[in-house]
């Protein structure tokens, strides 16, 4: 599981509110895809999946205020080795 963290949003930022989630828990999404919006007094940003593969939780929901570090969300990371996908191109 990979968990999708508040990240750095620029100097003297401490935290952020949850303004818009682009993905429900159960979705399937892919690596660098927008997952939630998230805004400060100064602007509006974008976090991205780190990853691909199906969000199992919605940690920080629409509306809460959180620190930069805190955990977003969890995403259950796709499990597909490169030897499966080469078998099955074969």
């Amino acid at each position: 599981m990979v968990k999708v963290y508040l990240p750095e949003l620029g100097e003297g930022v401490a935290k952020a509110t949850v303004s818009y989630w682009y993905v429900e828990e159960g979705a399937t999404v892919t690596e660098g895809s927008e997952l939630v919006e998230v805004s400060t007094d100064k602007a509006t940003f974008n976090v991205p999946a780190p990853c691909s593969g199906n969000v199992i939780e919605i940690v920080a929901h629409e509306g809460d205020v959180v620190e930069i570090g805190a955990v977003l969300a969890v995403i259950e990371e796709d499990t597909v080795s490169e030897s499966e996908e080469e078998a099955e191109g074969a």
